[in-house]
């Protein structure tokens, strides 16, 4: 069976956030999590190498780490039913939960029988990479280095700079996300009802007193608005201001770092293709911390 070792080097991200809802994944990782997913049940089955429940396990989790939904559900069936590994209603119910939260309808199914969103991550879920992100860094300066995106429009682009130093965002930041989100698109309109530039659902522009999201002006402020609650609350950790801006900060929380779905890993990687730093300073009187900020530092996040 063909080793998947060599395509995971390339996109295991070892950033210092774990592993978008309308971001494309890359081919590759695509590629690299339907690898592990076949080796994995191989394992597991028998099929052309002997049968190894503990090394399918393992695959799984690789491949689950990278937002695969089946080998998240598969993973979560051998927990449940002890099938070659240890029993393990915990394991199970956060396996569950993920392929669920990813939209699987057989796991959607099994959520009944695990019960409510797990505060627990299993040990192969976790990224040991070494720290890479320096100190956090509160109060923003006067200035950051930028580089403004070639397609961005003027206009957006004079909107962003006019506004970011009262937000305290770095504009090259605010138009990374405004460029994945809308594609500049001032009438953009998802599934989900989130509207214009930055996408903003209408309890986030309730919250940050948007009235007319289709206002170029007014739906960037209130979008720098909540970056700037989401810098204080990740301590200006990107990645993590990017998966909660996407999944919500309660999924972040709840898996300590990003959400385990593809879709957002795609997300996380756009935004830090436009901005290539993973630290933003912060002002910390906007909001309290994250409660799980310690323990996702600690896991390397």
């Amino acid at each position: 069976m063909q080793s998947a070792a060599l395509l995971m080097g390339a996109v295991l991200w070892s950033g210092n956030a774990l592993a978008v809802i309308a971001s494309p994944e890359s081919v590759e990782e695509r590629s690299v999590r339907a690898l592990l997913r076949r080796e994995a049940l191989g394992y597991e089955n028998g099929e052309g190498v002997e049968r190894d429940p503990i090394k399918a396990a393992e695959l799984y989790c690789q491949a689950a780490r990278l937002g695969d939904a089946e080998a998240q559900f598969n993973l979560g069936w051998m927990y449940a039913n002890g099938r070659g590994v240890e029993r393990s209603d915990a394991n199970a119910a956060f396996f569950f939960h993920a392929a669920a939260e990813q939209g699987l309808e057989q796991a959607v199914r099994m959520l009944a029988n695990v019960g409510g969103p797990p505060n627990y991550v299993p040990e192969c879920m976790i990224d040991r990479a070494p720290p890479q992100m320096a100190a956090p860094q509160p109060r923003a300066p006067a200035t950051l280095p930028e580089t403004i995106p070639a397609d961005a429009p003027r206009h957006i682009v004079e909107i962003v700079k006019r506004h970011a130093p009262q937000y305290q965002l770095s504009p090259a930041l605010v138009l990374a996300f405004i460029k994945v989100e809308s594609n500049y698109d001032v009438i953009a309109l998802s599934p989900k009802n989130a509207k214009g530039l930055m996408q903003l659902i209408p309890d986030t522009a309730e919250r940050f007193g948007v009235s007319r999201p289709y206002d170029a002006e007014q739906n960037i402020r209130g979008g720098m608005a909540y970056l700037r609650w989401l810098m204080a609350y990740f301590e200006g950790n990107v990645p993590l201001v990017a998966a909660a801006y996407n999944a919500g900060e309660g999924a972040v929380n709840r898996y300590r770092g990003v959400p385990p779905y593809s879709e957002t890993r795609a997300y996380v990687n756009r935004i830090l293709a436009g901005f290539t730093r993973l630290n933003h300073p912060f002002d910390p009187s906007v909001s309290k911390p994250s409660p799980q900020i310690h323990l996702m530092r600690a896991m390397g996040r």
